[in-house]
């Protein structure tokens, strides 16, 4: 239970928004959505109005759970993540080349990999917090990698290269607020980048000098069509009916709405389904498409406000523990957004990432509300204790 007392320290204007966010998504579904099912054009609409609505009970109730009870379960908690991502493995259904859910009944079916974030955040914080003040040298990042490491690989054997990339952004994030060296810990990132940058370089390089054609070709550990995913938005129209075919349909649609927008579901792209999962990863192209540059600000603008307060909730957090917990919340939501909206404007890969709190999905909504009572639980709780 919360003490009534404690209810005035809830960050309504943090509320607010969410709540503004979700209207929205509402809304924008309301458009993005109607010509994907022809014989229900408002499937979509009724479905993440039931996954709002539980998702908000989920948000008050671990909202009105103490943060600090979830470490007396961390290892529980990490046990399980790990079971219900090999269960997805071993057990999952198989859509369009990936194993990622698993079906409760014929039409219900929950994403593991969603709630994974939400159980690595509540574990992970635990571990950073003990480790405050001892993360000073590169041999003190070992631990914390290893411990993100095995539910990252479970999650990219799917294969979900997208999820697998959340993990980093939550990895780096919680680990710098943790109190990781900034210059060692940059540098390991720095590093990573350039390495990874050259070996995509060397595996579809043609020519290389003598000394390196060695290494052309070079095998990487992933897909054929997840290496095209992340170099096709470099040059698209080379492959315009293939990889590329998302990206120029998504410039084209939100490039065509200019200032104001084409008006409500008065698109083309979307409305004549030429832009793919419009009602998921693509639905922000729908936002610039029917409701211009306008409506995409201010989309952006409320994210904006939402995160803004979700970091002063960090900032007044009682202790370690709950400042980890929202700066692994922030991390998420931060690369979600960076990255669906960079992939649908053609400055990224497409890695399948949804735009929080506005694609349709049920597990995404939930995972969101979840990890948004979490941020509620820390803010209601952000006095600290004087005895």
């Amino acid at each position: 239970m919360v003490d009534r007392r404690a209810l005035r320290n809830l960050d309504f204007l943090f509320i607010l928004f969410t709540l503004l966010l979700l209207a929205a998504s509402l809304i924008i579904l309301s458009t993005a959505s109607i010509s994907v099912i022809k014989s229900s054009p408002l499937h979509y609409v009724e479905t993440q109005t039931v996954w709002i609505l539980t998702g908000i009970i989920i948000a008050m109730v671990v909202g009105a759970i103490d943060y600090q009870k979830w470490q007396h379960f961390r290892w529980w908690i990490y046990g399980f993540n790990l079971v219900l991502l090999l269960a997805v493995i071993l057990f999952g259904d198989t859509a369009k080349g990936a194993t990622r859910w698993i079906y409760l009944t014929s039409s219900i079916g929950i994403q593991p990999s969603e709630f994974a974030k939400i159980f690595i955040i509540l574990t992970f914080a635990d571990f950073l917090a003990k480790r405050e003040g001892r993360l000073n040298n590169v041999t003190d990042f070992i631990p914390p990698f290893l411990f993100i490491l095995l539910p990252m690989l479970l999650i990219f054997k799917q294969p979900d290269l997208g999820t697998t990339l959340v993990f980093v952004a939550i990895f780096i994030g919680m680990m710098f607020v943790a109190g990781a060296n900034p210059w060692k810990f940059g540098g390991l990132i720095l590093g990573g980048v350039v390495i990874m940058g050259g070996a995509l370089w060397l595996h579809f390089s043609t020519s290389l000098p003598k000394w390196l054609q060695w290494a052309q070709g070079l095998p990487l550990p992933l897909q054929e069509y997840q290496l095209k995913r992340l170099t096709i938005f470099m040059n698209p129209a080379a492959d315009k009916t293939g990889d590329g075919f998302h990206i120029l349909q998504s410039l084209w649609a939100i490039g065509s709405g200019e200032l104001w927008g084409k008006g409500y579901r008065m698109g083309t792209q979307g409305q004549l389904n030429f832009l793919p999962e419009h009602h998921t990863d693509f639905i922000f192209s729908v936002v610039g498409e029917e409701f211009g540059f306008i409506g995409t600000i201010t989309l952006l603008f409320l994210f904006l406000i939402f995160l803004l307060r979700a970091i002063s909730i960090a900032m007044k957090a009682r202790d370690m523990y709950g400042m980890l917990i929202v700066s692994g919340v922030v991390s998420m939501f931060t690369f979600h957004i960076l990255i669906n909206v960079g992939m649908t404007s053609g400055i990224m890969p497409v890695t399948g990432i949804p735009l929080p709190l506005i694609s349709a999905g049920g597990s995404a909504m939930w995972s969101n509300m979840a990890s948004i009572g979490l941020l509620l639980s820390v803010n209601l709780r952000h006095q600290r204790r004087m005895f």
